[in-house]
């Protein structure tokens, strides 16, 4: 099983702002596409910090929520 943590995200390259992070500045996640082992987030305020690992199935099923109105991107 792959290690669901990076401990230094700042080790992977080619992080861009998430879509779904709001336009207020301060509170946006990174995301890391083409990972071959599932989607790799952070926080952009954090760069040098960990970095979370979803398998690609769970980050699949996770914006298929967003997208549907299942899951609200609103605090």
């Amino acid at each position: 099983m792959t290690e669901p943590i990076f401990s230094s995200a700042a080790a992977l390259t080619g992080w861009r702002k998430s879509s779904y992070s709001g336009s207020e500045g301060g509170s946006c996640l990174e995301v890391l596409d083409g990972h071959p082992t599932g989607m790799p987030v952070r926080d952009s305020k954090s760069p040098d910090g960990p970095a979370l690992l979803f398998p690609s199935a769970g980050w699949t099923s996770f914006i298929t929520a967003l997208k549907d109105g299942s899951l609200s991107a609103s605090a």
